[in-house]
């Protein structure tokens, strides 16, 4: 994918849009060459803010953190991600049922692939140990991922109008903030578990 693309995809039906829909990438070349990158930032970074930077952004461990217990809520969380991205594509498949379309599920992985990017990339915020200024990048993440959604929607399931388009991608945002929501139980998760195995 085109990362140059990806500004113009927050706003355009067309641009990098039309692009992807060319090349139409498989879906094992797009999850090896995309997604599997880009959810190692998250996971990365949530190691980088535990041992490097404890308590700035996310609570303090009492006691801290050892580096093996950090990395496997690491680890935890990237296969959470990995996975979710995958379902979230056979979930965004099944809506079509909603606009009467029927989208393909690399159509549907395409979008499932690209709408999490900006949340992927905020969270390089944490290299800023500021919970008000990684609370904020992830807020305009949001507001960036919904444009990608609302705009991926109509050029890539080829939707008679554009109304078809906000409501399915209305319905996609919805799943999308409870698979975000998902994932940081997981991760919650993952710390509990750690934790009662001290």
């Amino acid at each position: 994918m085109n990362t140059h693309n990806l500004p113009k995809m927050l706003y355009s039906y067309s641009e990098g849009w039309q692009d992807i829909i060319q090349i139409h990438p498989t879906v094992a070349k797009l999850f090896v060459t995309w997604v599997m990158p880009m959810s190692l930032i998250p996971s990365a970074m949530f190691l980088y803010s535990m041992l490097v930077t404890p308590g700035a952004v996310f609570p303090e461990m009492v006691p801290p953190l050892t580096m093996a217990e950090a990395l496997v809520a690491a680890v935890a969380f990237y296969l959470a991600e990995l996975a979710m991205v995958a379902l979230m594509a056979s979930i965004i498949q099944q809506m079509g049922d909603v606009v009467d379309a029927k989208p393909a599920y690399s159509e549907s992985f395409i979008l499932a692939a690209v709408a999490p990017t900006p949340l992927w990339l905020s969270a390089l915020a944490l290299f800023i140990p500021s919970a008000w200024i990684n609370g904020l990048v992830v807020a305009l993440a949001w507001v960036a991922s919904a444009a990608l959604i609302y705009h991926g929607v109509y050029p890539l399931f080829k939707l008679e109008d554009r109304s078809k388009s906000r409501l399915m991608g209305s319905f996609i945002l919805t799943a999308g903030v409870i698979a975000w929501g998902a994932l940081l139980v997981v991760l919650s998760l993952a710390m509990s578990m750690i934790i009662g195995l001290r």
